[in-house]
C-alpha cells in the first residue's frame, strides 16, 4: 500500500515535553489488525501496520489491554498483568512491538486496569478458597449481606454494566464489582494492593513503555461505610464534590502520588493519562496536580456535541482550570466506549462533514489530542449487529436494553471489496463488518485525495510543522452566533461554523490564506459545518 506524498514525520518545531502537545492514536488490539487469521486482532497485526501509523503523523500509540484475560470484558478483566493473552500473542511479541514502535519514532502507552481484576486472577481464586476475614479476602471488597440470613446485598449499589454491584459466594459473603461479576473490585486501602501495582508499573516501564492510560481512574476509592446511594446519585454531576460513595473520592489521589514517585524514577518523559469521568472542572483538575498524573481525557469536551456555545464553554473551563495546576489539556472525540462521533453528529454525509470540522477544531486547540482507530477513515458506528453476535457484557446484563459498545469496536477495513476487508489474511472477524465498507478501506482512501484519511494526514502534518499549535494559549475572535474563531501565535487562526448556512470570515481574517479546509470553501466564506485553518 502506498502512502500519500506528505512529510508527517518531519521533526516537530516543539521544545516542551512531548506529552504536552502529543497526538496519540488509540488502538483497540482485537479490532485493529489480525496477523494470524483467527478473526481476532493481535500484537503482530499492530506491528504490521506501524508504517501506516507513522505515515498518519501521530506521535504515540495507546493500546487497550492485551494482558492475560478470560475476555469477559474484552480484556478489561485481567488475570495476569505481567503476561500477554495468547489471543494477542506472547510477551516476546510485546517486547518486539515496543522496540519497533520506537524504531518508527513513535511512543507507546499501555492500558492499566487498577480498579478490578478478573475473577480468574490468582488473588481472587485464593480469596474464594479462603475463609471470611482472611488476608486473601482483604485484597478485595468482601462484606456480609443484609437481611435475616444475609440474603440481601450489603447495599444498593448497582453495576456500571447493569444489575446489582454485588455477587454472593457459596459461604454467604458478597463481593463488590462496579462492572461485570467477573471483575471484582480491589480494596485500595490494602498495602498489598498498593505494592503490587507499583511493581506492575515497574515491570512495563522496564520493558520500555512510555506511559500508562489508567482505566476508571476516578473509581479506586470507596466509602468504607458502604453508604446506600440515592436513585439520582449514581453518576457524577458538575456539582459533585468528592461526596460520592465510589466515584472521585479524595483518597484516590494518594494512589497517584505514589505512582508518580515510581514513574519519575524513569525520567520526565514517561507519562500517565487518566480515564476520569469527572464533570466538575475543579475536581477534574486535581488529578493533574504536579505530583499526580500528567494528563487526562477531556470527556466534557466529547459530550459537548455539535454546539458552538457548549463547545466554547468546555474549552474555556478546561483551559482555565488546568492552567491553575500547570497541566495541558487533552481533547478527544471518540474512543472504544462511546458511539463514534460521525454517528453522534448525525451520520452519513452530514455526520462526516461535521466530524471533519470537529477534528480540525480539536487539533487546533492548545494541548494534546487523541484519535480513535478508524476515525481517520470516517467510520460510523455499526448499529445493526445481530443480537446473537454482540459480545459486550452491557448488552447481556441489561437484557438488550442497552446495545453496549460493540458498534464502535468492529474490526477495521484495510483493503479489498468484501469482508474481512484485509483485517486478516483469512477468517471471520470477531464482530461482523458492514458489507458496504469497500469505499472506506484504508486502501481505497489512499487513492482519494478528498478522503478522510488524506484530511487527517494533511492536518497532522501541518500541526507537526507549526510551532503555534500544540501547547500554548488562544485568543477568541468576535464572530456571528454559532461560529467559533480564535488565533494562536502570531499568524495562525481557526474558524469553525456550527450552523447550517455559510458565513463570512471574521473581519480580522478576511485577508488570511486558507491552509486547511474540512470541506471545500470559497474565498472569504466559511461553509456550513466546516472548519478552516488560516495563515494571517
Amino acid at each position: 500500500m502506498t502512502t500519500a506524498q506528505l512529510d508527517p514525520t518531519a521533526t516537530p518545531a516543539k521544545t516542551a515535553p512531548w506529552w504536552r502537545s502529543a497526538v496519540i492514536y488509540q488502538i483497540y488490539p482485537r479490532s485493529f489488525a489480525d496477523a494470524n487469521g483467527d478473526g481476532m486482532g493481535d500484537l503482530n497485526g499492530v506491528r504490521s501496520r506501524l508504517p501506516y501509523l507513522a505515515a498518519l503523523g501521530v506521535d504515540a500509540l495507546w493500546l487497550s489491554p492485551f494482558y492475560a484475560s478470560p475476555q469477559a470484558d474484552a480484556g478489561y478483566d485481567v488475570s495476569d498483568y505481567r503476561d500477554v493473552d495468547p489471543s494477542f500473542g506472547t510477551l516476546d511479541d510485546a517486547r518486539a512491538l515496543i522496540r519497533e514502535t520506537h524504531e518508527h519514532h513513535l511512543r507507546i502507552v499501555v492500558d492499566l486496569v487498577p480498579n478490578h481484576t478478573s475473577d480468574q486472577h490468582v488473588w481472587f481464586q485464593a480469596a474464594l478458597a479462603a475463609p471470611p476475614g482472611s488476608a486473601e479476602r482483604a485484597r478485595y471488597i468482601f462484606r456480609e449481606g443484609r437481611g435475616p440470613t444475609g440474603e440481601l446485598p450489603p447495599n444498593n449499589w448497582t453495576s456500571n454494566f447493569g444489575g446489582p454491584a454485588w455477587t454472593r459466594v457459596p459461604d454467604g459473603s458478597w463481593y463488590l464489582h462496579l462492572f461485570a461479576p467477573e471483575q471484582p473490585d480491589l480494596d485500595w486501602t490494602n498495602p498489598e494492593v498498593v505494592a503490587e501495582f507499583q511493581s506492575i508499573l515497574r515491570f512495563w516501564l522496564d520493558l520500555g513503555v512510555d506511559g500508562f492510560r489508567i482505566d476508571v481512574a476516578h473509581g479506586l476509592a470507596k466509602d468504607p461505610a458502604l453508604t446506600d446511594i440515592s436513585d439520582n446519585g449514581y453518576l457524577l454531576t458538575a456539582a459533585s464534590n468528592g461526596d460520592h460513595p465510589f466515584w472521585d473520592r479524595d483518597e484516590v489521589h494518594d494512589v497517584y502520588r505514589g505512582w508518580r514517585e515510581v514513574i519519575d524514577e524513569y525520567g520526565d518523559d514517561r507519562i500517565f493519562v487518566a480515564e476520569a469521568w469527572v464533570p466538575n472542572p475543579d475536581r477534574f483538575a486535581q488529578y493533574l496536580r504536579p505530583d499526580e498524573l500528567h494528563t487526562a481525557f477531556n470527556f466534557n469536551y466529547l459530550q459537548a456535541g455539535w454546539d458552538a456555545a457548549a463547545t466554547r464553554k468546555v474549552i474555556d473551563q478546561t483551559l482555565g482550570e488546568l492552567r491553575d495546576v500547570g497541566a495541558p489539556a487533552t481533547w478527544v472525540l471518540s474512543n472504544h466506549d462511546v458511539v463514534r462521533h460521525v454517528t453522534r453528529y448525525g451520520g452519513g454525509d452530514l455526520g462526516r462533514r461535521r466530524a471533519r470540522a470537529a477534528t480540525a477544531l480539536m487539533l487546533a486547540l492548545p494541548g494534546g489530542a487523541y484519535i480513535y482507530q478508524g476515525e481517520e477513515l470516517g467510520l460510523e458506528e455499526v448499529l445493526d449487529i445481530p443480537a446473537e453476535l454482540r459480545q459486550d457484557p452491557i448488552f447481556e446484563q441489561t437484557n438488550g436494553e442497552r446495545l453496549g459498545r460493540d458498534g464502535c469496536r468492529v474490526p477495521l477495513p484495510w483493503s479489498g471489496a468484501s469482508a474481512p476487508f484485509g483485517f486478516g489474511p483469512t477468517g471471520t472477524p470477531w464482530l461482523p463488518q458492514p458489507a458496504d465498507w469497500a469505499a472506506e478501506t484504508a486502501e481505497a482512501e489512499e487513492a482519494d485525495p478528498g478522503s478522510s484519511l488524506w484530511f487527517y494526514r494533511t492536518a497532522l502534518a501541518q500541526r507537526r510543522r507549526n510551532p503555534a499549535l500544540g501547547e500554548g494559549d488562544l485568543r477568541w475572535l468576535e464572530t456571528a452566533e454559532g461560529v467559533l474563531a480564535f488565533r494562536r501565535g502570531a499568524d495562525f487562526a481557526c474558524v469553525i461554523n456550527f450552523t447550517d448556512a455559510p458565513v463570512a470570515l471574521p473581519t480580522e481574517l478576511i485577508r488570511a490564506a486558507v491552509t486547511l479546509a474540512s470541506s471545500a470553501a470559497d474565498e472569504g466564506v466559511v461553509p456550513a459545518a466546516t472548519a478552516l485553518w488560516l495563515t494571517i
